[in-house]
C-alpha cells in the first residue's frame, strides 16, 4: 500500500507503480490519494488494484475549506473521482472512498453512500482521532451512535460499505480490542519504519518510534530484531486507535471466524465489487 502525504506528487510515481506490478510482480497494489491529481496519472493507475480516495464530503465548499484549496480545485477533485470511477468500473478495478467521521462531516455522511451506490464505489468510514483517541465531541454525540447503528443495518441490506460487522460494532462504544499493529507496517519514502504503528510512533514516547531504516538492512528479520530491541514487543490491547487500516486487520486476526463470516456474507464487497443497493 502506498500512502502519504500525497503519493501522486512524487516525481517518479508513474515509474514506481509500473515497477511494483511489472518488475517486482506484487500480486496486489493499493494506493491512497486525495484525488486532486487522478487525471494526471490515468495510465499508471491501471496498475493499481485498489484505489482509495480520501473524501469526507461531497460539498465543494467544505472540501476547499478543510483542504485549504480553492473552490475550483475542490470541484476538480469531485470531477476526478467521478471520471476515475467510470474508468475503473469499465476495467473491473476497485475504487474506494474513505471518509473520516467528525461532528462536521456526520450530517453529510449518508450522501456519500448514495454517491457510491450511484457510481459503483465502495465506501469506508473511520472516526476522527485527536492525539490517537476518538474525538470527544464525536464519541459523546447521540447522532454518532445512531449513524453507526444505521451503517450496520444498511450494510446488512447490501449498502456498498467496506467495513466488517465486527469493526462497526467496536465503533459504537469504542471498546478495547486485541491489537496486532505490525500486520500493516508503515514505511516512509526514505526507508524509515514506523514502529509498531503510526499512532504510537507519532506519540514519540517510549512505546514506539522510527527505530530503523530498512535501507540499512539486508533482511526484514535483521531489521525487525533491532526494532524489538529498541521498543520491545508491540502492545496486545488497544483502546485508543480506531483507524480502520489498523483496527480491521487486528479484529480479523483475533477472530478468524469473523473474517470467514464476512467473506461468506458479503462476498462482493470483500472482493472489491459493491453490490447493487436500493435504500429501504
Amino acid at each position: 500500500m502506498l500512502s502519504g502525504g500525497e503519493p501522486l506528487t512524487h516525481p517518479e510515481i508513474d515509474r514506481i507503480l509500473f515497477c511494483i506490478k511489472k518488475e517486482l510482480k506484487f500480486s496486489e497494489l493499493t494506493i491512497i490519494t486525495n484525488g486532486s491529481l487522478l487525471a494526471d496519472h490515468q495510465d499508471a493507475l491501471t496498475q493499481v488494484d485498489r484505489l482509495v480516495v480520501s473524501l469526507d464530503s461531497l460539498d465543494p465548499q467544505f472540501i476547499a475549506r478543510i483542504a485549504g484549496i480553492s473552490l475550483i480545485a475542490a470541484q476538480g477533485v469531485l470531477r476526478n473521482v467521478i471520471d476515475t470511477a467510470e474508468d475503473r468500473r469499465r476495467s473491473g478495478k476497485t475504487m474506494i472512498l474513505n471518509a473520516v467521521l467528525t461532528p462536521e462531516t456526520l450530517p453529510g455522511a449518508e450522501t456519500l453512500i448514495d454517491f457510491c451506490r450511484e457510481h459503483r464505489l465502495l465506501v469506508s468510514f473511520s472516526p476522527q482521532a485527536v492525539n490517537n483517541w476518538p474525538r470527544y465531541e464525536l464519541a459523546v454525540a447521540p447522532e454518532y451512535r445512531l449513524w453507526i447503528e444505521k451503517l450496520q443495518k444498511i450494510k446488512q441490506a447490501g449498502a456498498p460499505i467496506l467495513g466488517s460487522d465486527t469493526y462497526l460494532s467496536k465503533l459504537l462504544a469504542f471498546e478495547p480490542y486485541d491489537c496486532y499493529p505490525t500486520l500493516a507496517p508503515r514505511i516512509y519514502t526514505n526507508g524509515d519504519l514506523s514502529y509498531p504503528c503510526r499512532p504510537m510512533e507519532k506519540a514519540a514516547n517510549e512505546q514506539g518510534g522510527r527505530a530503523i531504516n530498512l535501507l540499512h538492512f539486508q533482511t526484514w528479520d535483521e531489521a525487525w530484531k533491532l526494532a524489538l530491541k529498541t521498543y520491545g514487543q508491540p502492545p496486545r490491547t488497544c483502546h485508543s486507535c480506531f483507524q480502520q487500516c489498523y483496527a480491521e486487520p487486528s479484529l480479523m486476526q483475533a477472530d478468524p471466524g469473523a473474517l470467514l463470516y464476512e467473506n461468506l456474507r458479503y462476498p462482493s464487497s470483500r472482493a472489491g465489487h459493491p453490490d447493487s443497493y436500493t435504500p429501504g
